[in-house]
């Protein structure tokens, strides 16, 4: 995971949030001032690895209402995966252990990139245009008030978000008179010792 910390700033209704080409509304929208700054690159590639992940769970999921072959699924899962262990941890499942694999996927297929030796730039292209995705991983988003599309493609994508425990409602405090320090004579700092607001 790529963390980021940031502030909500907005909460829209869901028919109000921008939406891609087939009509799927974004979740979050951040600001890409944050990842320069920050140099945090690898939250962009977590994006494009998730999204292209996403995209070939749905392929997979397309291919077993098809009712494709089984033979058509391993070699579509082997080209995803490209290992010698899966190759042969495949060629040992039943045919229906195989759907069962595969059902398990269709929100979108397993991947794991380790922090230093993880996926390349060149191998995330090759996922997205595996699962007919941009390449460049952006695609055109449409203003969910106005349903006009954004002058340019912004860059979409899957990835973790996690809520950061920190809320005003713990936070917020105040005191007229409460403790003060012995030596210094000023009142306490914080909202634990019950302290004032320095002025």
């Amino acid at each position: 995971r790529h963390g980021n910390k940031g502030v909500i700033s907005r909460i829209l209704p869901e028919e109000d949030m921008p939406y891609t080409a087939d009509g799927a509304p974004v979740d979050v929208v951040l600001n890409p001032l944050g990842v320069p700054s920050r140099m945090n690159v690898g939250q962009i590639l977590e994006a494009h690895l998730g999204w292209a992940a996403k995209g070939l769970g749905e392929q997979l999921q397309q291919m077993m209402e098809k009712e494709f072959s089984t033979a058509s699924l391993r070699e579509w899962l082997r080209k995803i995966y490209n290992s010698d262990r899966f190759a042969a941890y495949l060629k040992d499942l039943t045919d229906d252990e195989l759907r069962e694999v595969v059902r398990k996927m269709h929100a979108g297929v397993f991947l794991a990139s380790p922090v230093f030796s993880g996926a390349t730039e060149n191998e995330i292209k090759d996922y997205l245009r595996l699962a007919g995705l941009p390449e460049r991983g952006q695609t055109m988003l449409y203003d969910g008030r106005t349903g006009t599309p954004f002058q340019q493609a912004v860059t979409v994508g899957s990835m973790y978000m996690l809520k950061l425990h920190h809320l005003v409602d713990d936070k917020i405090h105040a005191r007229s008179t409460g403790p003060y320090s012995l030596v210094t004579q000023q009142p306490l700092g914080g909202k634990a010792q019950f302290g004032g607001q320095r002025l």
